[in-house]
């Protein structure tokens, strides 16, 4: 009898949930740091084809671009990681924190069903996590189907430098992103156009980033040559610009004109989302209160800054309900001198530190 690996059970149950109902974009359940999910993304050399196929919770193309090399999935995984985690570090102290529920196939509960400015964040900078993701690994050499950017050395720089090193195939990336990430969206929905434009945004976004890396070479350190390449800009880079997106994102609606369905602006007159730009169809809803249907945990407990004016502070992440203080006693590093050498001495103290906590 073929022994079962730990956690299959939990895969088996959440299989049978994707059965049983519709799930948005479930390729987010390769994000998850949870060991069923591990399981199937670290798949074995001989057996990742099949192993692709059974991965119920992605359609026929995600599982057909799945099935190109071993590495593949795991590069996806590592994109829908980056995507949640990069979604939690921008919102961490906002009244919704881009929350997820690792005990159902429903990764962010059911708020997605509201098509709100924050669906347009998960969305675009998951499409560019994927995209990031497949064009480092094509630079480390972890993908058989793409490799560095050989036109970018096509590309006039008038003596300043000259191209050398590996330059990251972003070309590639998006590509993959698009074609693995727009896989289930449909072109002729209100739901489908505003997330294939908001995951568009979010490849968008890497490019923005872009960095030029040079090194120089010459004799005794002089830089009579130097050789440079592009490469991706920290991610965290890409999330602080979408946020900026997030906070300035167009509502829009629904134009059907002739054979063609596009998203306008709600109200003529105001300026036209670029591709650059997130869009959304409703308002978002009260992330102020529980709200167990929607998957909204509310912002009773959570932890605020007393001298904030921001979104952080205890005025705005409280909801007008107040806040309790607790002082806690912790141990710090004080006293610190540098011994030669090379080494550093502390000390350890003890200091009270006063943390607010909304009702």
């Amino acid at each position: 009898m073929r022994r079962v690996r730990p956690g299959a059970w939990m895969v088996v149950v959440l299989v049978a949930a994707l059965a049983c109902h519709h799930v948005t974009a479930t390729w987010w359940l390769l994000g998850l740091n949870s060991a069923q999910m591990q399981s199937s993304a670290e798949l074995e050399p001989h057996r990742y084809r099949e192993e692709c196929n059974n991965l119920t919770y992605l359609v026929a193309k995600q599982k057909q671009l799945c099935r190109l090399s071993q590495n593949v999935l795991k590069t996806v995984s590592q994109g829908a990681r980056m995507g949640i985690s990069q979604c939690q570090h921008q919102f961490s102290m906002h009244r919704w924190n881009c929350s997820t529920f690792s005990d159902s196939p429903y990764v962010f509960g059911h708020l997605l069903r509201i098509k709100s400015r924050e669906k347009a964040y998960v969305y675009a900078i998951s499409a560019a996590g994927v995209a990031y993701s497949v064009t480092r690994a094509c630079s480390r050499g972890e993908l058989t189907e793409c490799g560095c950017d050989e036109r970018i050395r096509q590309r006039p720089t008038r003596g300043r430098w000259v191209w050398g090193g590996c330059s990251e195939d972003l070309r590639f990336g998006e590509y993959f992103s698009k074609e693995f990430v727009d896989a289930r969206e449909a072109r002729n929905t209100a739901e489908g156009l505003m997330n294939l434009h908001n995951n568009e945004a979010g490849r968008r976004a890497i490019r923005s980033e872009m960095e030029l890396v040079c090194k120089c070479h010459g004799v005794s350190g002089s830089c009579s040559m130097r050789v440079c390449w592009r490469r991706m800009g920290a991610f965290t880079n890409i999330g602080d610009s979408l946020l900026q997106r997030f906070e300035g994102a167009s509502i829009v609606r629904f134009v059907k004109k002739r054979k063609r369905k596009k998203l306008r602006p709600l109200k003529r007159g105001f300026k036209r989302p670029t591709r650059r730009d997130l869009v959304y169809l409703e308002e978002s809803p009260d992330y102020c209160t529980r709200n167990e249907d929607l998957g909204v945990l509310g912002t009773t407990g959570r932890l605020c800054n007393k001298t904030s004016w921001g979104m952080d502070g205890c005025r705005l992440l409280c909801c007008g309900r107040g806040y309790q203080t607790m002082v806690k006693e912790v141990t710090e590093k004080c006293n610190c001198r540098f011994v030669w050498c090379c080494k550093v001495h502390c000390e350890k103290c003890q200091v009270s530190r006063e943390e607010h906590y909304c009702n």
